[in-house]
């Protein structure tokens, strides 16, 4: 193993705060991450990493070597890849994140085209409605739709995604249809938050640029997407969400939409990445594919 190879082990287990993740996200056993640490430690002469039976954390030294180590292998990727003509065929590893919904009915539906312009690229798609750590689960770049915290991340906005309010037929049927926002208090709403325990703040719709919000009531809680349009397909209230998750099943019957000059704000929709002076080309070419593409969905 090279000492290269030995840095980019290095930055991993830093930012993973683990041995055992960084190995499985690299494709290595445990036991090699970890001599590949130990020798980097002994070339430099310092310990780089204190390391207990429950987690790992960088010396004062191993911050320092942390900082220069991604600053030396972004530019050995640049350098290996300068001369490069930008029709060159990419390849590596590329991890990224976005939310269940956009990856189910926007991103992975077409990632086979992008694929096919790029056969030796290898994607690790996580898919999750929980905003992951980009630095220290080693992703390349994330999708977030919503509002963004502050955050030392570079951020490309992609749009905004129009929501929908929604019920099945079913329920329509059992509850009848609001046709105004005082028919709510007769109606139940799914639900939907970040994390059990938080609060959700009801239905939300725009009046002359204001966001209003009505509370509802209604027994379903949830906090994954998934959950929410299963529930709405359920029969168990109305939901709120974007039109890009709910428009086919609109077309096909299966919901219905509802008060439509009552929507939700627009979600904005965010391309996030790491604030490196050089972005790999692998991870460069799916951003600005992701962007290309989220043109047709959002506005």
């Amino acid at each position: 193993m090279n000492r290269l190879e030995e840095m980019q082990i290095y930055l991993r287990v830093a930012e993973m705060a683990s041995f055992t993740k960084a190995a499985q996200s690299l494709q290595l056993p445990k036991a090699s991450a970890s001599n590949a640490v130990r020798q980097l430690e002994s070339a430099l002469g310092t310990r780089l990493l204190h390391r207990t039976t429950r987690q790992v954390q960088m010396t004062q030294d191993g911050m320092a070597f942390y900082e220069r180590c991604k600053d030396v292998l972004a530019d050995v990727e640049e350098l290996e890849t300068m001369f490069e003509d930008d029709d060159l065929e990419i390849s590596g590893r590329l991890r990224v994140d976005m939310p269940i919904g956009l990856a189910r009915h926007v991103i992975v539906p077409r990632l086979p085209e992008f694929l096919a312009t790029h056969p030796r690229l290898q994607i690790e798609l996580s898919s999750t409605d929980r905003r992951v750590d980009l630095v220290a689960e080693g992703f390349d770049c994330v999708i977030r739709v919503g509002a963004l915290g502050d955050s030392a991340l570079i951020a490309r906005p992609l749009g905004q995604l129009r929501q929908l309010n929604c019920a099945s037929p079913a329920y329509v049927a059992r509850r009848g249809t609001p046709r105004t926002i005082d028919d709510l208090a007769r109606h139940d709403l799914i639900h939907y938050v970040a994390s059990l325990g938080n609060a959700d703040s009801g239905f939300e719709y725009l009046d002359a640029g204001q966001v209003r919000t009505v509370k509802m009531g209604g027994a379903v809680t949830v906090s994954n997407s998934d959950a929410y349009q299963a529930a709405c397909l359920a029969g168990l209230g109305i939901i709120q969400a974007p039109e890009t998750g709910v428009g086919d099943l609109i077309v096909q019957g299966q919901l219905v939409e509802l008060l439509p000059d009552y929507q939700a704000p627009a979600l904005p929709v965010s391309l996030l990445y790491a604030n490196r002076r050089h972005l790999p080309k692998r991870a460069q070419r799916f951003m600005a594919w992701v962007s290309e593409l989220m043109r047709a969905y959002a506005s």
